[in-house]
């Protein structure tokens, strides 16, 4: 089955799982100089909204974004070609990290206001924001999804938990609506559910600027 996966979608695989692999050899190492930092933090560099895509937090983080690239990014990359899927995966990748990171301002502002007012419970807060890494190819992994749900919205997904199945649409649509609501609410707050919708907002607007250029299929 591996040997049919189309050019792009095999070889971010490979090099997810030898990020990986060297990440659990040098730990401290990866982290800090290829994952995804804060503007403000003093271990952020550039360079990061590209590599942190191919860092992860584990086995299982890595297997889920892994499988699910392969599902339905490779259907995308059989219609689309490989140089289209490369860029709609690094525009939606780069773009879940710039949203994400622009929400991090935000959260940054906010407390910084706070502490100006004589809450200094929230410098430990701002502190904990200048040194947590993000690591993920979520935020392409779900512009992928938001891809297939655009192209093929009346296929039908089929879940086995839940023992669901509906149409593409849907799960898009409910996807990117349990994101904006867990990201509002700061609910699984360790999770970077605004990277989530960045990608989808990212690749909608790529998605609907080839279509009204009538550039979606060459």
């Amino acid at each position: 089955m591996f040997r049919n996966t189309p050019f792009i979608v095999k070889n971010l695989i490979i090099i997810n799982i030898i990020v990986l692999v060297a990440t659990m050899i040098n730990e401290n190492f990866m982290y800090e100089n290829f994952s995804l930092f804060s503007f403000h933090s003093p271990f952020f560099k550039p360079y990061q909204f590209i590599t942190h895509m191919f860092m992860h937090g584990g086995i299982w983080h890595l297997f889920f974004n892994m499988y699910t690239l392969w599902i339905f990014g490779s259907i995308l990359e059989n219609v689309w070609g490989s140089k289209k899927f490369l860029l709609f995966y690094f525009v939606t990748g780069l773009g879940a990290a710039l949203l994400h990171n622009l929400v991090l301002e935000i959260e940054l502002s906010t407390l910084q206001n706070a502490v100006q007012s004589g809450n200094m419970a929230a410098q430990t807060s701002i502190m904990n924001i200048l040194r947590t890494p993000t690591v993920g190819a979520s935020g392409a992994i779900y512009g992928v999804l938001l891809g297939y749900g655009m192209l093929f919205p009346n296929n039908i997904i089929s879940l086995i938990f839940p023992p669901i199945a509906l149409k593409a649409k849907w799960f898009v649509i409910i996807f990117g609506a349990i994101e904006l609501l867990m990201g509002v609410t700061g609910t699984g707050s360790d999770v970077a559910h605004f990277a989530h919708l960045g990608g989808m907002i990212f690749g909608f607007i790529l998605i609907m600027y080839w279509k009204k250029k009538g550039k979606m299929y060459y």
